[in-house]
């Protein structure tokens, strides 16, 4: 019975992609009325108008041929100019959807403040390089204003190509850049960001301190979970200096105990 009832569900929900799939490539469709009121959707305008887009996003999770026009679609309405209420609801789809081709598009709105921030988290979650890329091409383009925003980006997505340029801005005159390029080194976690941010503990002004030593224990976590079990010992050796906050000792001590070494 339960096996048969899953069966029907199953065949139910692959006819109901089948017919989403169909209706992403046909015009005069409602997938087709939804792209038209994109174009001169609004803050306070209806909602379900648009409820056919987030339909085919759910029904294309398994054709990756409609899902990939669907996306196609979805760039296409974002590069032909929209409400920054319209660019919000395409970036949040295209976090889901995006891939490659949805890059360009993106990478446009990184210098504006209205839209930085909406193609930031659309651009952290698409796995191809090509979004690392067009987040580190941003960084000189970007006011200081969004600098921490698009570091922190390149952060989440752990951008091992991007430590070099990240530590570079440890040392920069605006706090909020400073913290979170030592934040985002902590997140990449790798052996180079460990020894940046080493570097810079020698050196770094009492302000970052604590940020900085922070980050250097999220980098110890972060290379014991990826394996770097030595890097991360001797980190967590490092951390467990007279110098290092309290609350950083402690931690260090914890994290010394989870790697089986000796204190």
């Amino acid at each position: 019975m339960t096996h048969n009832k899953t069966t029907k569900m199953t065949l139910a929900f692959g006819a109901a992609a089948a017919v989403a799939a169909q209706a992403v490539a046909q015009t005069d469709s409602p997938l087709d009325n939804a792209f038209n009121a994109l174009q001169t959707y609004d803050w306070g305008a209806d909602r379900n108008l648009l409820n056919p887009i987030d339909q085919a996003v759910i029904a294309t999770q398994t054709d990756s041929a409609a899902r990939k026009t669907l996306e196609k679609r979805l760039v296409d309405a974002l590069a032909g100019g929209l409400s920054r209420s319209a660019q919000d609801y395409v970036c949040r789809r295209l976090r889901v959807i995006g891939t490659a081709q949805s890059v360009d598009a993106l990478a446009t709105l990184l210098p504006a403040e209205e839209t930085s921030h909406i193609a930031r988290f659309a651009l952290e979650r698409i796995a191809d390089e090509k979004a690392g890329q067009a987040l580190r091409d941003a960084l000189p383009k970007v006011n200081a204003k969004l600098k921490a925003g698009v570091i922190g980006s390149l952060g989440v997505r752990r951008d091992a190509k991007s430590v070099d340029t990240i530590a570079k801005f440890l040392d920069d005159a605006d706090t909020m850049t400073a913290q979170a390029a030592a934040h985002s080194l902590g997140l990449i976690g790798t052996p180079a960001a460990a020894k940046a941010l080493s570097q810079f503990a020698a050196k770094a002004p009492a302000a970052m301190a604590i940020p900085v030593a922070d980050a250097r224990l999220l980098c110890a976590e972060q290379l014991l979970a990826d394996g770097n079990k030595a890097e991360a010992m001797a980190l967590y050796k490092e951390l467990q200096g007279d110098s290092q906050p309290s609350h950083v000792r402690v931690a260090a001590m914890r994290g010394l105990v989870s790697t089986g070494a000796k204190k």
